[in-house]
């Protein structure tokens, strides 16, 4: 079905067109500062329940303080350092640091903002660890009445987690380590048999003082396997590994401060509350288990369960990350000047098309993001048992396109500040890097993505809405449709694909639909983000915001449908004039942005003592002494 061209009046204003500089400005005064357009986009963004000030502030005002900013010289060693003792000021913000564990709004909130403390990296790893991944597991099983969690609350030991191995990444079902039930002392006996089960990149060296672990090992009972399970293991002292115990320092990271090992154990004694125990499993007098799943992976999977909110923390720490990257990008481009067209003109980097147009579609994609990753925390934190499936791969999904997403903003925000980009006090180059490192952490993105792309074609596929308004390119809601139509058709090619696939070949069929599935996959989650933005717009009466974010939300799915407009084509949804129109509406919109950047920016909320710290942004005004490149 063919559907109206993109033209007349239904068109925004293009480049071309003369009227009022920016609805905004209108009606805020001067571009810049803290606007009422600058705090309802705040307020959509950091305050969906009405919690901003108990989720995001404290953090806000911690990364504020001197003792945050960048030191130059440090060694690699002294920086990994540094990040124990930024942990240690965290952790003294908190009235009770066992229920940060518990609370997904505030956790990830602090991978938001930890993130952008000196480009990233290491406060934001060895708290996602201590908090989240160790303190979170102990809380998660059963209490054991002899356990005392104030030694890792008051950080007098660090807690870190041990599950992966040499041999075992993403596959850490197979993994080798073993905990053998000792019928002498009733006790377990944690051992690596050999080098590929040693437990790779855990932060168990004596940086930050002492450590515990929690450690994923193969419950064995004389000749039954029962499948891997959690074993909480002290580490270190102060003097080092305790006996038993093996620490290989992996190279630091110049960008990625955290004091990465290889860790064996030797036959280590350990008492018989050492083992995590709950539903999913217990161990009796008799050594029998008990259990309410019915299968070994099953065990495991519910044992090792906060990864799942690790991905959310990871996923907040990219978004955290990238809107820093672009703040700091718009802002330096405000100040940088460059040549004009005519002689001893000096115009704002900024100005230029070829380089606003980048920018705006990074920012446009981190409210996207942004407002995906509220609205997976919120349901995240209430979910039931009935939601946990959907939900967790909800979340996968989630936080590989995130952070897929950040690595390419942060690069071209630190491709748009040119040299200046590179220099380590500026952030910029530590955020790429450490954007790597979630890309990775707490599941491979592309492995979790092709699991979730195979469960989701048990399902069917996101329907358009109805009631979307006109369907012309200006109308974010007929946008969304279009995005649902590349859904269902990824959907039907992957179908198409199982069916008459190789038979009695089960990969070989699944390899001939993972292309498809995948683009489903990825069409969906980019679908929730496109309704999260749409749910924000109607939860705003401030009309300048309003207009701001619809505009905000046509270009984002602009730039995700652009791709797919053949297909759309193909099957009749779209007709030619709307694929000639889209590159027009595309630059039609960004003219229509580009006057409220950095008002869209400021809405990031960065505390004014991190950005002016930056070296990059103390130069306001034309310099012509610079050698960045030139726009």
């Amino acid at each position: 079905m063919a559907l109206l061209a993109f033209h007349g009046a239904e068109r925004p204003a293009g480049p071309h067109r003369s009227g009022p500089r920016s609805f905004a400005d209108a009606a805020d005064g001067p571009a810049g500062g803290d606007t009422p357009t600058v705090r309802e986009l705040t307020r959509l963004l950091f305050d969906q329940d009405g919690e901003r000030e108990r989720v995001h502030m404290p953090w806000r005002r911690l990364i504020a303080r001197d003792d945050f900013r960048h030191r130059p010289g440090l060694t690699p060693e002294e920086r990994a350092a540094q990040s124990y003792a930024w942990l240690r000021l965290v952790n003294d913000l908190l009235a009770d640091p066992a229920s940060l564990a518990t609370d997904p709004a505030l956790l990830t909130a602090l991978h938001e903002w930890a993130a952008i403390v000196d480009g990233g990296g290491g406060l934001t790893t060895v708290a996602s660890i201590h908090y989240n991944l160790f303190l979170g597991s102990l809380l998660d099983h059963d209490a054991e009445p002899s356990r005392d969690l104030t030694e890792y609350t008051a950080l007098r030991r660090t807690g870190t987690f041990l599950c992966t191995e040499v041999d075992h990444g993403n596959d850490a079902f197979a993994l080798e380590t073993t905990a053998r039930l000792d019928p002498a002392t009733g006790g377990f006996l944690l051992h690596t048999p050999h080098p590929g089960a040693a437990k790779f990149m855990p932060n168990t060296s004596t940086l930050g003082g002492p450590k515990s672990a929690v450690v994923a090992a193969r419950l064995l009972v004389g000749d039954r396997d029962h499948g891997v399970f959690l074993f909480l293991t002290p580490l270190t002292d102060h003097d080092g590994p305790l006996p038993h115990i093996t620490v290989t320092p992996l190279p630091l990271r110049p960008n990625a401060p955290v004091d990465h090992c290889l860790t064996s154990f030797d036959h280590l004694p350990l008492p018989r509350r050492a083992l995590l125990q709950g539903e999913h499993g217990r161990l009796g007098p008799d050594g029998s288990l008990t259990s309410s799943l019915g299968n070994r992976r099953k065990r495991f999977l519910t044992s090792i369960s906060r990864v799942t909110v690790g991905k959310l923390c990871m996923s907040a720490a990219a978004v955290g990350a990238s809107r820093a990257a672009l703040a700091i990008a718009v802002r330096y481009g405000d100040h940088r000047h460059v040549s004009g067209a005519r002689p001893g003109q000096r115009l704002p980097v900024n100005t230029h098309r070829t380089h606003h147009s980048r920018l705006l579609q990074g920012v446009a994609t981190s409210y996207a993001m942004t407002l995906l990753h509220r609205s997976l925390t919120a349901r995240w934190s209430s979910h039931d048992a009935a939601d946990r499936p959907p939900l967790e791969r909800l979340v996968a999904l989630a936080k590989a396109w995130i952070t897929w997403e950040a690595r390419t903003i942060a690069l071209e925000a630190r491709e748009r500040c040119g040299a200046q980009g590179l220099l380590p006090a500026n952030h910029l180059a530590g955020f790429s890097e450490y954007i790597e490192g979630t890309i990775t952490a707490e599941g491979d993105n592309l492995l979790i993505t092709t699991k979730a792309a195979a469960e989701l074609l048990h399902h069917p596929p996101t329907r358009p809405t109805p009631d979307a308004g006109p369907p012309v390119l200006t109308n974010p809601h007929h946008l969304r449709n279009l995005l649902a139509r590349t859904e269902q058709t990824f959907h039907d090619h992957a179908h198409r694909a199982l069916r008459h696939g190789p038979s009695r070949d089960p990969q070989a069929r699944w390899n001939t639909a993972s292309a498809p599935a995948l683009q489903k996959a990825q069409s969906h989650i980019r679908l929730q983000a496109a309704d999260a933005l749409l749910a924000a717009l109607a939860r705003t009466t401030h009309e300048p915001a309003r207009r701001l974010l619809g505009e905000v939300t046509t270009l984002y799915l602009l730039t995700h449908l652009a791709p797919h407009t053949g297909i759309l084509l193909a099957d009749g949804h779209i007709d030619p004039g709307h694929v000639h129109g889209l590159p027009d509406a595309v630059d039609a919109v960004t003219h229509s942005l580009q006057p409220h950047l950095a008002t869209l920016t400021r809405a990031f909320d960065h505390p004014p003592e991190y950005l002016d710290a930056l070296p990059l942004l103390q130069r306001p005004g034309p310099s012509r002494g610079d050698v960045d490149r030139e726009a």
